[in-house]
């Protein structure tokens, strides 16, 4: 009998803790999904200003730099400022050098974050979170400023999430679990190795959650409780620095080597930097707690004491380390960019003549708004390759020898099923991305680029059909009398004048 009543109590024990799991994870998702709410409203909000702001001030790495801390204080997510910055090497519209300091500028604004969920376990903010909702609501059903209410509502899920994960994270009492706190306690925090073991642990984890702040939410949980740390707590932070790199390396993967550079360009940048704190670990975190008045070898502060010291201590650690990190990797921007350079050599030159895209890339983090800017892109290469088939079609008017008409002839047929084939692809990228939710512009855009690319093959088409027209003369062994070939020069002149303009 007493058996099964210890049964029992270790069933609702389970079943408890299970409910916090569930609790946890869902507070996460939450939270993730807050982010990309509040991201994509406001990149919607900014709409083409974001490229501007990237392409104007970026002048030099400084002004980049204080760019990509800007971008991503706004937007509240570096992997969205990082793709975006690759997305636009990719483009050709920064240099490698300008992305570069955007994204160490990107590295200190995702500080932020950690700063919000530190003030998230110190302040009650179910008084902002519910209020904040109805005004979110409000905005969303009015046309002009639904995307502020958009951002609003990301906002407040991120608030919330982080109200919950609080309050599961005192449901746990993981400070009252012997073997939780014995589990931690067999690390010894003073071995190299074991800050090691952490920082592996916190890469491979955002590597697989894709999200720096979700793990950064789990690591200030389970450091407030006291059971993890502090070392190890900022082991963790210290692997996600490297972990959060993985989406713009992903995202770069189908692009062209500018980009590819780019992003191993991020991964570098913060590798750098974790080995050079690696070297000063203890100094430099010691140096961390004393500003905040924290003394890591104190183990005689009450739960409450911890939960308040330790989240602000991790936001401040991790605020230091990319504020010094940017602050001497910023003058070897140039040693920076011919290293990747170096390790990143171009692809083989594929023939022009082969069909490939460019600029369209499937991503991670990618957003309407830069979707549409990658197809415009293309839409434009595929303009310039209408506009070589356009000059060939001239030539062959004028070609007498018959190898070098079949040559050029050839050239122009498969031209005109390269320009089917990028009809077909960028018309298909493009509903893709309507059905996203657009903004107007966004939508009247994406319309105006379907007619343009149905206009372009028409003229490919049209191309091709000369280019028969001509072939069939030829065999035929007719001639144009002066006056059809004095017209149809002319033709040709208005055509070229037109589509030049």
């Amino acid at each position: 009998m007493q058996n099964i009543s210890h049964y029992n109590i270790i069933i609702m024990s389970t079943s408890a803790y299970l409910a916090i799991a569930f609790k946890i994870v869902g507070s996460l998702a939450l939270l993730i999904y807050g982010m990309k709410v509040m991201s994509e409203a406001l990149q919607k909000m900014a709409g083409s200003q974001l490229r501007h702001i990237l392409g104007a001030m970026t002048t030099n790495r400084f002004t980049g730099m204080l760019t990509g801390t800007f971008i991503t204080c706004a937007v509240q997510s570096s992997s969205a400022t990082t793709v975006m910055t690759v997305s636009f090497v990719n483009a050709g519209l920064i240099t490698l050098a300008q992305a570069i300091s955007v994204i160490m500028g990107a590295n200190i604004g995702t500080t932020l974050t950690a700063w919000i969920m530190s003030l998230g376990y110190s302040v009650d903010l179910t008084s902002f979170v519910f209020p904040a909702f109805l005004v979110g609501i409000i905005l969303i059903y009015t046309r002009k400023l639904r995307y502020v209410g958009d951002f609003l509502f990301g906002l407040s899920f991120m608030f919330l999430s982080l109200v919950l994960l609080s309050a599961a994270g005192g449901d746990l009492q993981l400070e009252h679990n012997p073997a939780i706190i014995d589990f931690f306690r067999s690390f010894d925090v003073n071995s190299y190795l074991t800050i090691l073991v952490f920082l592996a642990i916190g890469t491979a984890i955002t590597c697989i959650v894709q999200s720096s702040a979700a793990v950064m939410a789990i690591t200030i949980l389970m450091c407030s409780t006291g059971v993890l740390p502090i070392y190890l707590g900022i082991a963790l932070v210290m692997g996600e620095n490297i972990g959060t790199t993985i989406t713009a390396n992903l995202a770069a993967l189908a692009a062209n080597t500018q980009a590819r550079r780019a992003a191993l360009a991020h991964l570098m940048f913060n590798v750098i930097g974790v080995v050079w704190v690696l070297c000063l670990f203890y100094p430099f975190v010691d140096t961390v707690c004393s500003f905040v008045g924290y003394d890591p070898q104190q183990h005689n502060l009450t739960q409450q004491q911890l939960a308040l010291k330790l989240p602000i201590v991790l936001a401040a650690f991790h605020t230091s380390f990319n504020i010094v990190n940017t602050f001497l990797l910023i003058w070897f921007i140039p040693l920076l960019e011919r290293l990747v350079c170096s390790i990143i050599k171009p692809r083989k030159r594929e023939e022009e003549e082969d069909f490939r895209l460019r600029f369209i890339q499937a991503g991670i983090m990618k957003t309407p708004e830069l979707s549409v800017l990658e197809a415009s892109k293309e839409i434009q290469a595929f303009a310039d390759r209408l506009q070589r088939m356009f000059s060939m079609v001239r030539e062959l008017l004028t070609t007498k020898e018959e190898s070098a008409f079949v040559k050029l002839y050839t050239r122009i047929e498969k031209y005109e099923g390269i320009s089917d084939n990028m009809e077909i692809e960028i018309a298909k990228y493009l509903d893709e991305v309507s059905n996203a939710h657009l903004s107007d512009e966004t939508k009247d855009k994406v319309r105006a680029m379907l007619r343009e690319i149905s206009e372009l093959e028409s003229i490919g088409d049209a191309c091709y059909n000369i280019a028969r027209t001509e072939s069939r003369r030829i065999k035929g062994k007719e001639e144009f009398t002066e006056d059809q070939l004095n017209h149809i020069h002319q033709m040709f002149e208005l055509t070229d004048d037109a589509s030049r303009r």
